[in-house]
C-alpha cells in the first residue's frame, strides 16, 4: 500500500500516525506565523511527520500543475486526506490509482465545509461523527463509504471533542485502508437535498452577549473553545471565557452578579458560571479570584 496523505491540522495526526508506515508522502500547509511575532510556525501534521522521518511537501497551491505532476509521479495507491485545508483539483484527485479519500468530521451530508465539528456544537447537537468519503470537485460532496457516529457530551468543547473525532478518524482509516487500496468497498451517494454548510468560523462570532440566552452562548462558548477562544465585553473590558459551565437560573437583567464562588452571571434566559477568565492584558485567573480583585457583590452589573 502506498499513500499521499494531506493533512494540517490537529485532527489530522491520529490517522496519519495509524497508517504512516505506508505513506511516502505527507501534504501539508506552509508554515505560517503565529500569533506573537513573526516567528514561523509548522502544521502539528507537519512536525509529527519529521518526527517520525516521512518526506514532507508544503505547497503554497496544492493544485499548482508542477505540484500535481510530481504527485502523479509517486504512483500512488490513494490520497488521504483530513483537515487539509484547500480544495484538490480533480486532476491532483486523478493523480492516485483510487483518487482522494476524505475523514470529514461530522455525518455527512450534514455540515459539508470547513468547520462541521465547531458548527454542530454551536447548533447545540448531541451527535455526530466521522465519514469516511471517496473525494470529487466538490467540497465534502462524493460517495460516502463508511459512517461511524459518536454521542456528544453536554458540556464538551470543540478541543475535546475534535480529540475523541480525531481517535475514531485513526480507526476508521487504519480499518478500511487494506479494502480501500483493493479498490472493492462500498459508495452510497449523499443525499444533497439534506446537505447543510459548516463556513469556517470568523472572529467576529466569537463575542458573546449578556444580553442572549444563556443556553445558546452556552453553545458558542464550547463551540469555540479553546480556540479561536470567546470573549465578553464587560466595564471591566474584555473578558475571555476560558472555562464557563451552565447556570439554570429565575430572570435577572442580563449582566448581574449572581453568586461570587464561582462567579455567576445573569445573562437572558438562565446564567453562565465563569470558572476561569483571562482579562484583557493580564493572566488567566478563575472567575472567584476575579470577583475579589474587582470587589464584585452580588447584585451588581458586569456592564
Amino acid at each position: 500500500m502506498k499513500v499521499v496523505y494531506f493533512g494540517t491540522g490537529t485532527f489530522a495526526v491520529p490517522p496519519l500516525a495509524a497508517i504512516a508506515e505506508h505513506v511516502c508522502l505527507v501534504v501539508t500547509q506552509p508554515d505560517r506565523p503565529g500569533q506573537r511575532g513573526h516567528k514561523l510556525v509548522s502544521t502539528p501534521v507537519k512536525e509529527f511527520a519529521l518526527a517520525n522521518s516521512l518526506e514532507v511537501a508544503t505547497p503554497e497551491k496544492a493544485r499548482a500543475p508542477e505540484f500535481v505532476e510530481s504527485v502523479r509521479s509517486l504512483e500512488a495507491d490513494a490520497l488521504v486526506v483530513a483537515s487539509y485545508g484547500q480544495i484538490l483539483s480533480l486532476k491532483l484527485l486523478n493523480s492516485a490509482r483510487i483518487g482522494g479519500i476524505n475523514l470529514h468530521g461530522s455525518l455527512l451530508p450534514a455540515y459539508r465545509g470547513a468547520a462541521p465539528i465547531q458548527r454542530c456544537l454551536e447548533n447545540g447537537d448531541e451527535e455526530t461523527g466521522v465519514t469516511l468519503m471517496q473525494m470529487d470537485k466538490g467540497m465534502d460532496t462524493g460517495d460516502m463509504i463508511a459512517v461511524e457516529r459518536l454521542a456528544i457530551d453536554p458540556e464538551e468543547t470543540y478541543g475535546e471533542l475534535q480529540d475523541r473525532l480525531a481517535v475514531l478518524s485513526a480507526e476508521m482509516i487504519r480499518a478500511w485502508l487494506p479494502r480501500l487500496v483493493t479498490g472493492d468497498y462500498p459508495r452510497t451517494p449523499q443525499n444533497h437535498d439534506l446537505a447543510t454548510h459548516a463556513a469556517k468560523v470568523d472572529r467576529s462570532e466569537t463575542e458573546l452577549s449578556f444580553s442572549r440566552p444563556a443556553g445558546q452562548e452556552f453553545y458558542r462558548y464550547r463551540a469555540f473553545s479553546p480556540n479561536p477562544s470567546v470573549f465578553i465585553s464587560t466595564r471591566f473590558g474584555r473578558l475571555k471565557l476560558l472555562k464557563a459551565a451552565l447556570e439554570p437560573c429565575e430572570a435577572a437583567e442580563p449582566g448581574t452578579v449572581l453568586a461570587l464562588d464561582p462567579l455567576t452571571v445573569a445573562f437572558t434566559d438562565g446564567a453562565l458560571r465563569f470558572l476561569d477568565i483571562q482579562p484583557e492584558g493580564k493572566k488567566k485567573v478563575s472567575g472567584r479570584d476575579f470577583a475579589n480583585g474587582a470587589r464584585l457583590r452580588v447584585g451588581d452589573c458586569l456592564l
